[in-house]
């Protein structure tokens, strides 16, 4: 018997799909991309799609020990330019 193994391509999850895979709403995911704060993305044909391993990725940088434990993941909210702001 031949051991024959099969290249499984990478899966690809829409927005909503990545949505619920993470357990968050459609709506705070698009927030993440426009702020810069949430998972890699590639849009192919104009379409926003999320590699599997970039969720899991992105999600395990949440991970804690403790309560204590400062996030890594940012609120998904804009980012504010300190330099603009002191001039």
């Amino acid at each position: 018997m031949s051991a024959t193994t099969t290249v499984i391509p990478p899966r690809y999850l829409c927005t909503p799909e990545a949505a619920r895979f993470l357990g968050l709403s459609y709506r705070t995911l698009e927030k993440h991309r426009c702020y810069g704060t949430g998972p890699t993305y590639l849009k192919l044909g104009g379409r926003v799609v999320y590699s599997i391993d970039d969720l899991r990725a992105w999600a395990s940088q949440g991970a804690k020990t403790s309560t204590a434990d400062p996030g890594r993941i940012l609120p998904a909210k804009p980012r504010i330019d300190t330099r603009a702001a002191t001039r």
